[in-house]
């Protein structure tokens, strides 16, 4: 500490803190210091040249001492003032507003862990538990939900906006990229980035193509995947990406191919061949929310088979990723569903081919200036080492990583 750090901190003796100088979190290690060296108070005191009712006063957080009586107290202690007073870090408290995707209890608990992201001159808060029951555990969160202080006067406050204390630091925050889609190998991704540009991640949120896409225009996130085909054309995502996003200030970048069909139980003991099995009373189904890419590639199969989907079991059943496809037809839940083969081979499951559907990744122009890490995400992407490593998940043809789509011909 410098000199002038002390006289901020330690002003008087016998003069009752200021509430401004409260606010000042400082660790007090009069006392323990003090007992570890076997004195008492009045001991210390009079080495000192205090009072013992100072001394309570210090260990109690009752007053600061001033410049002069923390280093005879120190001298005292044969120690130094740094090891009785300490600036606690300052607590860093950002106010930034829940993802739409995100339902707002209206009393939420006091330590909801929650992830931040920096989109533009917004903060978009979501729990961390969102990230699903593994990666709960697996990845840290950036901040505390701070309790609601009540709607000050003359000011109305949104249930949506919410204030976070932060647990890491600012600068790193800011540099974390928000994407929003059902790939789970953009973890992957961010783990390479961590080792190129040590300060950076990727956080990735589980959303459909149609909600990933919504994300990314409401500016909750940098980035979203989507893989969509055009039922009349057979394009992927282009046609749709045309009718959602306005302007041509959008970049999109291919990440892979992948083959999307249906999952079954080892050995396909029901003998699912197509759609059309889905209507025998015996055939239980499990399904991707509406938006999801799958869930859209079922529906024109269920129209094109001239199938009602009230007539298929399990049509409302709703899984919120391929994983959770796989696992719940691996644990017998079900017997089948539509994901894709990276999801079928991680859990032994049978697939039988449907289509092959690009996943692009769509990035606004804007944040590829605006965001300091972008640009690294994508360089990883195209790199060697990285796009070998997802060859051998398997499901993955990333042959076609790094293409640039034109959004508007």
């Amino acid at each position: 500490m410098t000199e002038v750090k002390y006289s901020v901190i330690f002003r008087a003796v016998m003069k009752k803190t200021p509430a401004a100088e409260q606010s000042i979190p400082v660790e007090n290690l009069l006392a323990h210091i003090r007992q570890a060296k076997g004195l008492s108070r009045i001991e210390l005191a009079s080495q000192a040249a205090i009072t013992r009712q100072a001394v309570h006063a210090i260990e109690t957080n009752q007053y600061l001492p001033t410049t002069a009586v923390a280093l005879r107290l120190a001298d005292a202690l044969g120690c130094r003032v740094e090891d009785l007073f300490r600036l606690l870090p300052h607590e860093d408290i950002v106010e930034g507003q829940w993802s739409d995707s995100v339902t707002v209890q209206k009393t939420p608990q006091e330590a909801v862990r929650v992830k931040v992201a920096r989109v533009g001159a917004r903060y978009i808060v979501r729990p961390v538990v969102d990230l699903g029951e593994v990666l709960n555990y697996a990845v840290p969160a950036d901040g505390l939900l701070v309790p609601s202080r009540g709607v000050r006067t003359g000011v109305a406050v949104s249930p949506r906006r919410v204030q976070v204390r932060l647990l890491r630091d600012r600068r790193v925050i800011e540099q974390e990229i928000a994407v929003a889609g059902c790939d789970p190998s953009v973890f992957l991704a961010g783990d390479y980035l961590r080792r190129h540009q040590d300060s950076c991640t990727v956080v990735g949120w589980n959303l459909g193509s149609t909600a990933a896409i919504e994300a990314l225009k409401r500016g909750e996130v940098h980035i979203a995947g989507v893989h969509v085909v055009d039922a009349q054309s057979g394009e992927s995502n282009l046609p749709y990406l045309r009718r959602h996003l306005k302007g041509n200030d959008y970049l999109v970048v291919t990440f892979a191919v992948w083959e999307e069909g249906l999952l079954a139980a080892v050995g396909n003991p029901k003998s699912v061949r197509g759609v059309e099995d889905f209507v025998r009373p015996e055939i239980r189904f499990i399904n991707r929310e509406p938006g999801a890419g799958t869930r859209l590639l079922l529906d024109q199969k269920l129209i094109a088979a001239g199938i009602a989907p009230g007539t298929v079991a399990g049509y409302t059943t709703i899984a919120r990723s391929h994983f959770q496809v796989a696992r719940s037809i691996a644990e017998g839940h079900a017997d089948v569903g539509l994901g894709v083969r990276a999801a079928a081979q991680l859990f032994g499951l049978e697939f039988l081919p449907l289509q092959q559907a690009r996943y692009d990744l769509v990035i606004p122009r804007v944040h590829i200036n605006d965001h300091p890490s972008i640009e690294s995400f994508l360089n990883i992407l195209v790199s060697r080492p990285f796009r070998t490593e997802i060859d051998a998940l398997g499901g993955y043809d990333m042959s076609q990583t790094g293409t640039v789509h034109a959004l508007r011909p």
